[in-house]
């Protein structure tokens, strides 16, 4: 009888079909299962930055390539430091929070000045006003008020000269003696200044006091000064004698009677019209007379600035016969009341003491304000409501964060 055999296999043919297939679907969903999870901790362990010198790289957003930081020879407890470390702030961010506001750099400006024609702190002002109203300007950021002394041919103050040349006074006003002397001294209380204006400067209209008399003494150029539209002004001529000693007396006269006055300013008015009949060429006796008449003032109070507020040289010199670059003037300021020309006359006002604009230029308050090339900055109320015109500077200076 043949000897038993041993079974040299599995004996998986033994064990029905449905049993194989059912640990076999177990097994493979077992394998898959522990498979997915090393295969997560693999890709996971792929994504783990190393610890190189190589930087995170970040998002792009111009079309110029980003430059790489890379940290060499760096310990890797260093370079993962850095990396988890809350980034700091760049050093101009710092520098942009401390950057001044429009306000401050209003307050950086040298003068900042506003002018008041010569009736508009004078007529039946009480000393308690005009102190008032000193302090009001200063509250609107103002630090200079150019305040109208002389206009049309007569002071706004009581005058020697006028009386022995002219047989009056003053203007035609209603005044107190003592106006100009509580403002000057109210102004510098506040650490302002006051620049007394000559307002219409050698110009004189019909309504003037002294129209008269200058017309019968011969004492006017020929012909009518039409500088501005409307208004019919009539020269004083500087080359009779009598006409230009007055004005030199007035002059040494007014600073010796207020010898705490900061300036006295002229404007465009200090000047000849070129459409003056006769294609009269006349100056170099305007430089002459001028010169005369500031050595004289600076002789009799040489603390007192002789100041200009005029157009730029070329067209002053062309069309006023102003060749004020020779008058050895202290200060000039250059007018832009032409909106046309405004960058143009902004590249002379660089150059000089600052610029003058009106009241219906604030707008361009700000660009003036944030060049660091102007100076100073005059207001000229063309309306004639001066607290309005300056109580508007905090609106086109304001603050900003």
């Amino acid at each position: 009888m043949p000897s038993k055999k041993e079974n040299s296999g599995c004996g998986c043919s033994s064990i029905p079909i449905s049993f194989i297939l059912v640990v076999l679907g177990i097994g493979y969903w077992g394998f898959t299962q522990i498979d997915r999870s090393k295969l997560n901790q693999f890709l996971t362990a792929a994504q783990e930055p190393a610890t190189t010198t190589q930087p995170p790289i970040a998002p792009v957003f111009t079309p110029a390539p980003r430059q790489p930081v890379v940290v060499t020879n760096a310990p890797p407890s260093k370079i993962s430091a850095v990396r988890l470390t809350k980034p700091q702030a760049a050093p101009v961010s710092s520098t942009l929070k401390k950057r001044p506001s429009p306000q401050a750099l209003w307050e950086k400006k040298a003068i900042r000045g506003i002018y008041l024609s010569r009736y508009q702190a004078t007529n039946n002002a009480s000393e308690k006003m005009i102190r008032e109203r000193v302090r009001y300007y200063r509250d609107q950021g103002i630090n200079t008020i150019i305040h109208g002394v002389w206009g049309n041919g007569c002071t706004m103050y009581n005058s020697d000269v006028m009386q022995q040349i002219l047989g009056y006074k003053s203007c035609p006003n209603q005044f107190q003696d003592q106006w100009l002397n509580w403002l000057i001294d109210e102004a510098h209380k506040q650490g302002m200044q006051v620049h007394a204006y000559f307002e219409k400067g050698i110009k004189i209209d019909k309504n003037s006091p002294i129209f008269d008399l200058a017309i019968s003494k011969r004492w006017l150029v020929p012909g009518v000064d039409k500088t501005y539209a409307g208004i019919d002004h009539y020269v004083l001529d500087m080359e009779v004698p009598e006409v230009a000693n007055f004005f030199r007396k007035i002059a040494v006269e007014f600073v010796q009677k207020y010898p705490t006055i900061d300036a006295v300013q002229w404007d465009d008015y200090l000047g000849y019209h070129a459409g003056l009949p006769g294609k009269v060429d006349r100056t170099d006796r305007l430089t002459k007379f001028v010169r005369q008449m500031r050595a004289e003032m600076k002789k009799a109070n040489p603390s007192v600035s002789f100041d200009l507020c005029h157009h730029n040289p070329y067209w002053g010199k062309r069309y006023f016969a102003a060749d004020w670059q020779n008058w050895n003037v202290d200060r000039v300021f250059i007018q832009t009341y032409n909106d046309a020309n405004f960058n143009q006359e902004l590249d002379y006002a660089k150059k000089y003491a600052g610029v003058a604009i009106s009241d219906q230029q604030l707008y361009r308050l700000k660009e003036l304000v944030n060049n660091t090339k102007i100076k100073s900055v005059l207001l000229f109320p063309s309306s004639g409501k001066p607290e309005e015109t300056a109580a508007l500077v905090k609106k086109f200076t304001p603050i900003s964060n």
